[in-house]
């Protein structure tokens, strides 16, 4: 089993594996996410963060996920530094770009794009919902259920910035999704020449809901807060 995962097709098959999961879990964190787009009080947001951080399942789920991105992490490095490595010198770029996408040639920079994404979005809220409190979270809050809804909100409102983050963080996604999606089918032997335009069209379905929805969440509150 060591041997497995210490060849080539091994750490292929835990990119896959890994990347399967975080899939699913884009899904669901977007689901969640959306609640900020149907309720302008934030009562259903708050509902839905609150169960989230306090349902028995997500407290298991959740090392679970940091591992798996982490082990997703480790083994893009590694892979990308094999490829390289193992690359002949004076390869053919040219028929490289005709024979591949620029999202695939560049899932380790997209991927990097999307770390740095994901670092401001855990210490901007997940860091502080879940372990050093805010004074936003505290504002409205009732019957133990925090006002995570302000905190996200306010953010989006008064922080330009974090707005952009998010929007290139949300296309750099998409992006890295539109390969993502089909190559770890692929790795698993799902995909062939008949499943392949199956799966180039669920995946550019998936890409344009998770990464629409994600960059959609700041541009809505920005504009609501102009209107209002």
């Amino acid at each position: 089993m060591s041997n497995f995962l210490n060849s080539s097709i091994g750490k292929k098959f835990l990119m896959s594996i890994t990347g399967l999961f975080l899939i699913t879990f884009l899904l669901v964190h977007l689901t969640m996410n959306s609640m900020i787009l149907f309720d302008s009080t934030g009562e259903l947001y708050n509902k839905a963060a609150h169960w989230m951080s306090t349902n028995p399942i997500i407290k298991i789920v959740e090392p679970v996920l940091a591992i798996g991105f982490i082990l997703h992490i480790i083994y893009a490095g590694v892979l990308t530094l094999l490829n390289q490595w193992a690359r002949p010198v004076g390869y053919d770029k040219q028929n490289l770009r005709k024979s591949s996408t620029w999202a695939s040639r560049n899932m380790f920079v997209l991927g990097s794009v999307v770390l740095i994404f994901l670092v401001i979005h855990i210490s901007n809220f997940f860091w502080k919902m879940k372990f050093t409190g805010s004074e936003l979270l505290d504002q409205g809050a009732t019957d133990g259920v925090e006002n995570a809804y302000l905190l996200v909100t306010t953010f989006f409102i008064d922080w330009w910035w974090i707005d952009l983050v998010y929007i290139l963080g949300a296309i750099a996604l998409g992006l890295h999704l539109t390969h993502a999606f089909w190559a770890a089918f692929q790795t698993l032997g799902w995909s062939n020449t008949k499943w392949r335009k199956r799966l180039d069209i669920l995946g550019f379905l998936y890409t344009i809901l998770v990464a629409g929805g994600f960059a959609l969440i700041p541009i809505w509150v920005k504009i609501a807060s102009m209107i209002n």
